[in-house]
């Protein structure tokens, strides 16, 4: 498999060990310094396009990626009030499309584990609230994994009307609080709370290549398909 890669730092260069440990080939690398290589001539090169920016950029890159013809894994958060023009798009174009805020495995099943707790929690009088930690590099907060946890939990626990990324004392809002610490990869603390006890779900990451692997793994999923897809399709969720 062929890759252009849109966005060459940290989760850039990870991406790349792992895609070429896996054997696959990266044939475009575009970064700030060489944005005007973001062609149709260089991107035809490649088989897919994986996308790890910026909430800035990120809508524009996609954009150009399908309307070039190339299907685009996007890793990036921060983007997502443009979300129905990029389904247009990949409708209209007949392209191919997986987002997820979290391309790691195990925190895709830790959104599962979430989904089932918000289910059996839902019954019960304990307030819930989401904590998120990531380096200081991180331009986005909440981070798009906590809005994922957050909207899960609301589906189910119907108190919660809306998520803040602020101290609240208001029973319906659901709070995320976002820290950024160096060198923190991202850990996401779902926390219920009572008079009588807490229950927790934890999930951490030690490095960047659960990220990576798992954006690789969509890359490989989405060769030969249309549609816009996410990583519980990938995954078999």
């Amino acid at each position: 498999m062929k890759i252009a890669l849109i966005g060459y730092g940290k989760m850039g260069k990870a991406i790349e060990e792992v895609a070429i440990e896996k054997g696959h080939t990266i044939v475009l690398k575009i970064d700030v310094d060489n944005a005007a290589d973001f062609n149709k001539e260089n991107i035809a090169k490649a088989d897919v396009a994986i996308e790890f920016t910026n909430p800035h950029s990120a809508f524009q890159n996609i954009k150009k990626c399908i309307e070039f013809g190339i299907p685009v894994i996007c890793g990036s958060t921060g983007w997502l009030n443009n979300w129905d023009e990029i389904k247009a798009i990949v409708n209209n174009q007949n392209g191919a499309f997986i987002y997820s805020s979290n391309y790691s495995i195990g925190v895709n099943l830790f959104f599962e584990l979430n989904t089932f707790l918000a289910k059996l929690m839902s019954k019960y009088n304990y307030e819930v609230s989401i904590e998120e930690i990531h380096h200081t590099q991180k331009k986005d907060a909440p981070s798009g994994t906590a809005i994922t946890l957050a909207e899960q939990i609301m589906q189910h626990i119907i108190t919660k009307k809306k998520w803040t990324n602020a101290n609240s004392n208001d029973t319906q809002e659901l709070e995320i609080v976002s820290k950024r610490i160096d060198p923190h990869p991202g850990t996401h603390t779902v926390k219920y709370q009572s008079s009588i006890d807490n229950i927790e779900i934890i999930h951490t990451a030690h490095n960047r290549k659960g990220f990576a692997s798992g954006a690789v793994l969509a890359a490989e999923f989405i060769i030969g398909k249309k549609g816009i897809f996410g990583m519980k399709d990938v995954l078999g969720l």
